[in-house]
């Protein structure tokens, strides 16, 4: 698929450093599940870019040249001698972005990347990819911070927003209740009638979300579950494509 004036196609995936159920390390094959994808705008959580003449070593630059997209990596740590975060790829126009540090505390560095892409109909989306913690004071801290005036509610943004990743959160907790009042939610139940997502094999949690602005209409939403998706990662990805409403879409432009 190659996006349109009237539809895009947006993923995301956690790709747990590319190791996947079977133990092995395997770039290559997180590249294969993203071709079966076909999106073209890809947020990508846990992932590992290490710059030792490897060239798979270098996870976000391998698969960004791999699909032949544009990529931006928000580091959050340094992890076995390389930058880890989470990384957006888009077969579009990559304007700029910016990472966020949300840790908390001496819990593990966290963050948000947010990338600002030009839409075929020169509209712009702010794409927030995101990755909380695991507990539920530090995601608490987190959900406060994202909805903020220096992220989600910044007032100079110009265009869409949508914010999507593994949010860590397998219950209705404040991260789900206060981005719900600013965007709007997936309903899986409607959509892939179920309500779990992870671990990919047999979805017990939900974890992994998608919240995006009302003038976004989601039009088709799936859990994709090819056999290399649920061999790849624990994670499998989800892939929602949407059309922007025609009023709505006039006001971007004029903004962008």
């Amino acid at each position: 698929m190659n996006a349109t004036p009237e539809r895009i196609r947006i993923a995301t995936y956690n790709i747990h450093k590319c190791r996947g159920l079977d133990r092995r390390i395997s770039p290559a094959r997180i590249v294969e599940v993203l071709r079966e994808i076909d999106a073209d705008i890809i947020a990508l959580q846990e992932v590992i870019s290490v710059s030792n003449g490897v060239r798979e070593a270098d996870q976000a630059r391998f698969i960004a040249e791999e699909l032949g997209y544009a990529h931006c990596l928000g580091e959050n740590r340094q992890l076995r001698g390389g930058a880890y975060g989470n990384v957006v790829l888009t077969r579009l126009s990559l304007h700029g972005w910016r990472n966020y540090d949300l840790s908390w505390r001496g819990w593990e560095r966290r963050g948000c990347l947010r990338a600002d892409i030009e839409l075929p109909n020169r509209a712009l989306l702010h794409v927030f990819n995101v990755h909380l913690g695991l507990a539920f004071t530090e995601r608490r801290h987190q959900a406060r911070r994202l909805v903020g005036p220096d992220i989600l509610s910044n007032t100079s943004l110009q265009g869409a927003r949508i914010m999507l990743g593994d949010f860590n959160e397998w219950t209705r907790g404040l991260a789900s209740r206060l981005l719900a009042t600013h965007l709007e939610s997936v309903d899986l139940r409607h959509h892939i009638g179920r309500t779990k997502t992870y671990p990919g094999v047999l979805p017990v949690l939900h974890l992994d979300h998608i919240y995006f602005d009302s003038s976004l209409q989601l039009e088709r939403f799936i859990m994709h579950r090819s056999r290399t998706a649920l061999v790849a990662s624990d994670h499998v990805p989800l892939v929602a494509e949407f059309s922007l409403q025609a009023e709505a879409e006039e006001a971007l432009i004029e903004s962008a």
